[in-house]
């Protein structure tokens, strides 16, 4: 009979907190209030600290739906067996015509519609660079011009070289760090209301 070789274990040396000690932030992290012409890094969901919601095709529509409550997201990332993304979905899609139409094209009511029927399969990203350099206000007007809130930020891989997503722009997010909107807020409001911030600068 093979014998199990025993494991001990034993406490780490514990040590009082020095005070004036620090806490990590995120690389990016800003010490000063969002404002529009703030660098854009500053108001991207970097997924290299926010672990990313992710979704399959299989997975129903409600079920994507109630994920993204639990979240308090507003976009899945839909990936494959291979973690590879294939597409995305968001709840302005669930809330949307894209549903009724993918109901009456699959012949299903909402229960049986899943995020494979309803996702956006071709994404449109911007490259990391481009964000470097870029400003909360450039960001705000590329959701616009793109129609969508949110946009997708891409990098390679350091050793590999494969494209991946690092980030993620929500213009929801972005109106809660410049202090126009709540998060209980419309979201059908938010464009006006930055645009009104835009404006309010630009007179300044």
């Amino acid at each position: 009979m093979k014998i199990k070789p025993t494991t001990t274990f034993k406490p780490l040396e514990l040590s009082m907190l020095t005070p004036g000690t620090g806490f990590s932030r995120p690389y990016f992290y800003s010490p000063n209030p969002v404002e529009i012409t703030s660098s854009a890094i500053e108001v991207m969901t970097d997924l290299r600290f926010v672990p990313a919601a992710t979704t399959s095709v299989e997975v129903m529509v409600s079920m994507a739906s109630q994920k993204m409550i639990a979240r308090a997201v507003r976009l899945l990332l839909v990936v494959n067996d291979a973690n590879d993304i294939i597409g995305l979905i968001t709840a302005r899609d669930l809330d949307g015509d894209r549903i009724r139409e993918a109901c009456q094209a699959n012949g299903v009511g909402f229960e049986q519609l899943t995020v494979g029927d309803a996702m956006t399969r071709e994404v449109e990203v911007l490259p990391l660079e481009a964000v470097f350099h870029a400003r909360v206000g450039d960001i705000v007007e590329t959701l616009k011009y793109s129609g969508r809130q949110h946009a997708l930020v891409v990098d390679a891989e350091p050793f590999t070289g494969k494209p991946m997503v690092r980030g993620v722009f929500s213009a929801s997010q972005i109106g809660r760090q410049l202090g126009i909107i709540s998060a209980q807020q419309d979201l059908t409001q938010t464009f006006a209301q930055i645009d009104q911030a835009i404006c309010a600068w630009q007179a300044r």
